[in-house]
């Protein structure tokens, strides 16, 4: 029986989560798969922390030095993923044959793994599959057959090819990296950037972070995934405006609405090559 792992590296989940949780837990038993459980998910002493960050690492560890779990599937999100970074063993994550899963707020755990192992993980929330999105049959039916659930399409803005080893994730997340020895190294990647909250000045301000930084001078295309509360709220400049302010005239941009926070969304890896063109 396929092995994977549950955890909660950012926030903990509420315990009105239990439900939905426990009805993933069940798909995947349905599907032949033993899921391995964290024992910091869920909120202790009233509080946002399932353990000390410490803890929530010795947890994830735990799943990567498993030799039977294939992959591991981060539940949570929010804000404290980044706390776990530097009680990681990089080096037993690299030998690992596990695969990590997250998204959002596990942006910041993602790349790392990246920058620190040369290893790629999977930016999706396996939650889409349950009463967490509206779209759980869809989710289901693609975990199934992976080609579909990776296989997102996407729309040229600027130029019609781009091709390198794609990072990024989360904008606001991507940039707690920044300064520190997580951050990937830019030069000749694919820019991913998408958005849950947020309004013009919040994303003009992150771009800017990213110029100050010198990425957009570095990188050989950008991916625009779904900017929620911009498109929500219809606003003007779009993120397609904004990005073109910052970015290279020749620098390839593409958009797709199938990857970010929406519960339709798709898998794609951070940390390995893609080629996209017209």
């Amino acid at each position: 029986m396929k092995k994977v792992g549950i955890v909660a590296c950012s926030d903990a989940q509420k315990e009105e989560y239990r439900k939905q949780n426990e009805e993933l837990i069940r798909f995947l038993e349905s599907n032949g798969i033993q899921p391995v459980m964290s024992s910091c998910i869920y909120e202790k002493h009233d509080s946002v922390f399932s353990g000390s960050p410490k803890e929530k690492a010795s947890q994830l560890m735990r799943m990567f030095a498993k030799p039977d779990i294939e992959e591991i599937y981060d539940i949570s999100g929010g804000d404290m993923a980044n706390q776990i970074l530097d009680d990681l063993d990089y080096e037993i994550i690299a030998e690992s044959k596990a695969v990590f899963w997250g998204y959002s707020d596990l942006t910041t755990v993602i790349n790392a793994i990246y920058t620190m192992t040369g290893k790629a993980s999977v930016l999706y929330q396996v939650k889409f599959m349950t009463s967490f999105g509206t779209s759980a049959e869809l989710q289901r039916e693609r975990f199934q057959n992976r080609d579909e659930l990776f296989s997102p399409t996407f729309e040229f803005v600027q130029k019609d090819v781009m091709s390198g080893i794609v990072v990024g994730g989360n904008i606001r997340c991507f940039l707690k990296l920044a300064g520190t020895r997580y951050f990937p190294a830019l030069e000749n990647k694919i820019l991913l950037l998408e958005a849950l909250g947020g309004e013009v000045p919040q994303m003009a301000t992150y771009l800017a972070s990213l110029k100050q930084i010198g990425a957009f001078e570095k990188v050989n295309g950008i991916i625009l995934g779904t900017f929620t509360t911009m498109e929500k709220n219809h606003c003007v400049p779009d993120i397609i405006t904004l990005i073109k302010e910052y970015a290279h005239p020749e620098t390839p941009i593409a958009v797709t609405k199938e990857i970010g926070h929406g519960d339709n969304a798709k898998a794609i890896f951070i940390g390995k090559e893609i080629e996209i063109s017209v």
